[in-house]
């Protein structure tokens, strides 16, 4: 097994750190530390359980934020390793691939390619298979390609086919903490979108390229969410444009809690909350994104989870039935963000990391591949008492994800 010792993210803050020749006073005001709390994330002494940090951190020592946390993670078992085998062959494909451009290959007729895209988004996607999806995307994208050239007669399907599988691309990538790639595909469905001319499609894309721009760039992020969100004004009227201005909305509160802005944050989530309210009951799940009542409260407790609630975000999580949820990635993130949320307080640890282990059990290479679940983990392993059935319990989830303790 790969391990990772638990001060592995302190020790190359350090690094960087003297890299820079930055002092430990300068670098904590650059990021807006006290140079005491810096200090003792370096010695392995406090871990990071914010995006706030991280990627204050990572800006004040201009580096991404990947380059602290050391992602992507090695494997630590054949699924995982079978997932980081796949991304040479997504890279291929979206270095390679052109809209407009004939791959070279015979298309599939166009019923197989829809039923693939299908099963990508309802199954694979869903369950944060990323092995899976790193096998099906290079060659479905390749697939698209040739069909629309070859099936011009549904081209705006294929079109939404590759906008999909792009989505796939994007968030297999960005999960396994691979630099560029995300962007690269985030870009692909813009072009995509551009073709298509719908506004929900062209929200949907601009909600991508936020989303994988993600920690590299909030204010990006923030910003590309608004301009959609202004083209979409005139459109709310339909269900499916309803749809995607919530996710904006989500993506522009997200932005607001990684720099610690809660009054904006809180904003846009009630934006997205009044946007859910108006939806009918029976529609179209637009983009396979799942919107509506509940998602946002799945995503309440992940921003009040980022603003530092701690324990009083189990109160929100009360009221969330997650289990209506049918993305196994989505409930998997609740409990892991619930368990990060809970693990902040002694009174609470256990419950905490009883909702990681339930985390791990729904959605495993989603969880085990999350920095800030791997810093929580970290900060449980150093605070647990040895040898009582919790100590156990938490050893096995850090084997498991790779986080063994160094002694």
């Amino acid at each position: 097994m790969n391990t990772v010792d638990q001060d592995a993210l302190g020790r190359r803050l350090r690094e960087v750190r003297s890299w820079r020749q930055l002092s430990l006073r300068a670098a904590a005001e650059l990021a807006g530390l006290s140079h005491g709390y810096l200090g003792e994330l370096e010695r392995g002494e406090k871990v990071v359980t914010s995006r706030a940090t991280l990627e204050g951190l990572a800006t004040a020592l201009r580096v991404s934020p990947q380059e602290l946390t050391g992602t992507p993670y090695p494997p630590t078992n054949p699924v995982g390793s079978d997932a980081h085998a796949a991304l040479a062959e997504v890279e291929h494909a979206l270095s390679t691939l052109n809209l407009g451009i004939d791959p070279g290959v015979a298309a599939r007729p166009w019923a197989e390619l829809a039923a693939e895209v299908n099963h990508l988004n309802t199954v694979l996607r869903a369950s944060a298979d990323y092995a899976a999806q790193g096998q099906v995307v290079p060659e479905l994208l390749q697939q698209l390609h040739a069909a629309y050239l070859q099936q011009p007669h549904h081209r705006a399907a294929i079109l939404i086919g590759l906008l999909h599988t792009y989505h796939s691309a994007a968030v297999l990538t960005k999960n396994l903490g691979v630099r560029g790639l995300p962007v690269v595909a985030a870009r692909e469905a813009e072009h995509c979108a551009e073709r298509l001319e719908m506004p929900e499609w062209r929200a949907f894309a601009a909600w991508l390229r936020g989303h994988a721009a993600g920690a590299h760039g909030r204010t990006f992020q923030y910003e590309v969410s608004l301009r959609a969100l202004d083209e979409l004004r005139g459109h709310l009227d339909g269900v499916n444009t309803r749809q995607i201005a919530g996710m904006l909305h989500l993506n522009a509160a997200l932005a607001c809690a990684a720099r610690a802005d809660a009054d904006r944050t809180y904003e846009h989530l009630g934006e997205a909350s009044e946007l859910a309210a108006r939806l009918p009951e029976n529609r179209e799940n637009f983009g396979y994104l799942h919107f509506g009542h509940n998602n946002v409260g799945v995503w309440r407790v992940s921003l009040g989870t980022e603003l530092g609630r701690g324990p009083a975000v189990a109160e929100i999580a009360r009221h969330v039935r997650v289990d209506l949820l049918p993305a196994k990635a989505r409930r998997g993130m609740f409990y892991a963000d619930l368990g990060r949320a809970l693990a902040t307080d002694r009174s609470t640890r256990e419950q905490g990391l009883r909702s990681l282990i339930t985390a791990e059990s729904i959605a495993p290479q989603r969880v085990r591949n999350s920095p800030l679940v791997r810093e929580t983990v970290a900060d449980l392993l150093g605070r647990s008492p040895r040898d009582s059935r919790s100590d156990r319990d938490l050893r096995g989830l850090a084997w498991r994800m790779g986080v063994a303790p160094s002694g």
